[in-house]
């Protein structure tokens, strides 16, 4: 039987391979697990390491709530015997004023020298507990304005004493929006302090809001001397202040409270002119 007859010509062409086929597939098959081995492996590097973030960010968030249940539960317990002594320092300024003399007097200033610090140690206590406590949201549609309004009749007798004006340009078809009112009025209430701080010598106080359909923006602008460039990036750290009487505090509580809302805080300042605070706030409900 010759060569030709060794080989059927009626078998399907499957059953034989052309060599020049099989090298090719070959080299397919090697390319592709050139390419695919090394992206699988760095996408599995990658989840590994995501992984492993989340799990620090798991056990870190757990930690911080662990030290601040802690401090604030140490802060309480310092802030109950301050307060009784204050009490004290109060009843025995009430009898020193009924002596005559001078080391009545002397007595008496240094009481009331004391009960200066006793109150800045309670402010402390106060804007630290305010910052440490972690707790739930209790949202409920709100007007912002309304909101402002409350916070305004609120400072409005202290400021008027420093001869400020406030001024205010409200947006009069702003959306409700989905807050905690409570919080809220504490971080403008913050802004606000900061903003009569540091005009000590008067000034106007501007508080306008805007809106679209993805947020309500409060701008809250005061005439003070500007924040230098060189510092303007800290203020929002935590125990960071320019001002003597200062905690710290205010304005990282303020960005807690709105970074807890989905929102956001900036703030721009020019010296010699003043200092603008932006809040913003988001309306989308389905962030929540």
């Amino acid at each position: 039987m010759s060569q030709g007859e060794n080989r059927p010509d009626h078998l399907p062409g499957s059953f034989f391979f052309d060599s020049r086929n099989v090298i090719q597939y070959l080299i397919g098959a090697a390319i592709s697990i050139v390419i695919f081995v090394p992206v699988a492996f760095f996408s599995m590097r990658r989840a590994v390491y995501k992984t492993r973030e989340l799990e620090k960010r798991a056990m870190n968030s757990e930690r911080l709530a662990f030290v601040g249940t802690l401090a604030g539960g140490l802060a309480h317990e310092i802030k109950n015997p301050l307060s009784t002594f204050n009490i004290n320092l109060q009843l025995l300024k009430e009898d020193m004023q009924s002596l005559s003399g001078e080391n009545s007097k002397r007595a008496l200033l240094k009481i009331q020298s004391l009960q200066k610090e006793v109150q800045r140690l309670e402010e402390i206590l106060n804007d630290y507990l305010r910052f440490a406590k972690g707790q739930k949201l209790e949202l409920e549609n709100h007007d912002i304005n309304e909101i402002l309004d409350d916070v305004v009749d609120f400072v409005t007798p202290e400021i008027k004493e420093k001869k400020i004006l406030i001024l205010k340009s409200y947006d009069a078809h702003l959306p409700l929006c989905r807050v905690d009112s409570n919080l809220i009025k504490q971080a403008i209430l913050n802004v606000i302090i900061n903003a009569e701080q540091a005009m000590e010598n008067g000034g106007e106080l501007m508080i306008r809001t805007s809106g679209n359909k993805k947020y309500i923006q409060i701008d809250i602008t005061d005439t003070g001397p500007g924040i230098p460039k060189d510092i303007i990036d800290k203020v929002f750290q935590v125990y960071f202040s320019t001002k003597k009487t200062g905690t710290g505090l205010g304005l990282p509580t303020t960005k807690r409270i709105i970074e807890e809302h989905k929102g956001t805080v900036s703030v721009h300042s020019e010296e010699g002119k003043g200092t603008n605070f932006s809040i913003k706030l988001p309306l989308d409900l389905t962030i929540y």
